[in-house]
């Protein structure tokens, strides 16, 4: 059962997911002397990643990657890979370690092998944060997806999935659902209630390809879902 924690706005949100995040990934340097962290997405934790970078750590030993990422060059105002390197990679975490998720060629496809050979050699994940859609979606695990079982499925090998998905403009490259889980501590960021909404509907029973952040809220790890209106 996911840990529910309600903030009184979004600004304490977005600090507070900050110092748990940093204080996780100090705990993995210590440990095992380097740490993988993967992010979202989109406009909403734009905040989050921004305080992040400001974290007293040894950044040079953190390697940075997103969650999914959209088919598009990073000069596009839609890449994600941009945003990142406007909000996370800089200040302190500027001697981050960015693990690609885009590699310019004709389809998601062309790359997918050398892609996924950097993922695969930062895993597995130390702190993975997610978003969530208020169709359930996280990732580019989208409800319709085309090969959404495939990124569901748990005994699967596959680390890195293209996915074309209704509504969806570009393809997408996604991190899979066994990736995900995997994670040594899983945040999931939501605001707005209409995702509250979409978050209780995802904690009644029910098939994960119809609610894929179902797949996510039931992992085996600590699962904090941070939330402010």
């Amino acid at each position: 059962m996911p840990d529910f924690l309600q903030y009184p706005d979004r600004e304490t949100l977005m600090e507070n997911l900050a110092e748990d995040v940093a204080d996780q990934l100090q705990a993995a340097i210590s440990a095992r002397g380097a740490a993988t962290l993967a992010v979202p997405g989109g406009t909403t934790p734009a905040p989050f990643l921004a305080l992040l970078s400001r974290a007293d750590l040894d950044w040079s030993k953190v390697r940075v990657m997103l969650t999914d990422e959209r088919f598009v060059p990073e000069s596009s105002d839609r890449s994600n890979t941009r945003m990142l390197q406007d909000t996370l990679l800089q200040n302190n975490a500027s001697a981050a370690v960015l693990v690609p998720f885009y590699k310019e060629a004709d389809t998601p496809e062309d790359v997918l092998g050398d892609l996924t050979a950097a993922i695969s050699a930062a895993l597995p994940l130390d702190v993975c944060v997610l978003g969530m859609g208020t169709d359930m979606h996280t990732a580019s695990l989208f409800p319709e997806a085309d090969r959404l079982d495939e990124g569901l499925d748990l005994h699967g090998t596959a680390v890195l999935l293209p996915m074309r998905a209704p509504g969806a403009p570009e393809p997408r490259l996604t991190l899979t659902a066994s990736v995900i889980r995997a994670a040594r501590n899983i945040h999931i960021l939501i605001t707005g209630e209409g995702k509250k909404a979409a978050f209780e509907a995802a904690m009644v029973e029910g098939p994960a390809n119809e609610a894929p952040i179902r797949v996510v809220l039931d992992a085996p790890t600590q699962v904090d879902v941070h939330y402010a209106d």
